[in-house]
């Protein structure tokens, strides 16, 4: 196994949660969401844990115990997905191996499924490995777009996808893992020409397509392990289901 890093998109505010505190930093079942995700993180025995901190940054940081093994990353200004992980580039400058980004308000996501997609990306040697669901109801999650040979061509952002692409009921998650050296050569060719004016993280699997690269996916049976908090009632429904299923595996 390569080594093991991972990145954290923790900098929005969370608007929908109608409170001060950014929203990694409340509780699902008495500990921050933020840190729930740093366990899984750590569980991966992630040599280096890059937290990428924005709204209240100093709360974020206060919140997360101190450890040699993370580091902060500031992202001054929202400019997307794409951009927040750009921000950790000089924290990766020695660092070769595998690289996760995860959410840091996704508490419910398992290290299993996450072990599950570093052997396929490995015994595949993929630049990239997508963490996909098929949903009834494919909402507005960006939709995957697959190639001739059935893996992963590129994502296609709901408010840019035309209507054929929204009949596709495959979605991104938003929870990857690159091999790091594709992932930030990949990101010097992302633009923000897009409806929202954002630097897409989605963007580099096109642009690794496009350089002869491998992008495949694992499919996610169980859609709660990716679900955010977006809202208060979220979280609590959320809260509800890791006590539901505490019980299921503990008994």
């Amino acid at each position: 196994m390569k080594k093991t890093a991972t990145i954290i998109l923790a900098a929005g505010q969370g608007t929908r949660m109608k409170s001060e505190k950014p929203k990694v930093v409340h509780e699902l079942a008495g500990k921050a969401m933020i840190n729930r995700v740093i366990d899984t993180a750590f569980k991966l025995d992630s040599d280096l844990i890059a937290v990428v901190v924005g709204y209240k940054k100093d709360i974020v940081i206060d919140t997360v115990p101190a450890n040699a093994k993370i580091r902060f990353v500031e992202q001054n200004v929202q400019k997307g997905t794409g951009h927040a992980v750009m921000m950790c580039e000089d924290a990766f400058q020695n660092f070769a191996g595998n690289v996760f980004i995860l959410c840091g308000d996704v508490p419910l996501l398992r290290y299993q499924t996450l072990q599950k997609m570093q052997q396929q990306h490995e015994e595949q040697q993929a630049a990239c490995t997508v963490l996909t669901a098929v949903m009834d109801d494919a909402l507005k999650y960006g939709r995957i777009i697959r190639n001739s040979e059935g893996n992963v061509l590129k994502i296609v952002e709901f408010k840019d996808a035309g209507d054929a692409e929204k009949e596709i009921h495959e979605i991104n998650t938003g929870i990857y893992c690159y091999d790091a050296k594709s992932l930030f050569e990949a990101l010097k060719y992302v633009n923000s020409n897009n409806m929202q004016n954002e630097y897409y993280l989605t963007d580099t699997l096109e642009i690794l397509n496009a350089q002869g690269k491998l992008v495949t996916s694992v499919i996610l049976d169980d859609m709660v392990e990716a679900s955010g908090v977006n809202s208060s009632e979220e979280l609590a429904n959320l809260e509800q289901e890791f006590y539901l299923r505490e019980k299921h595996f503990t008994t």
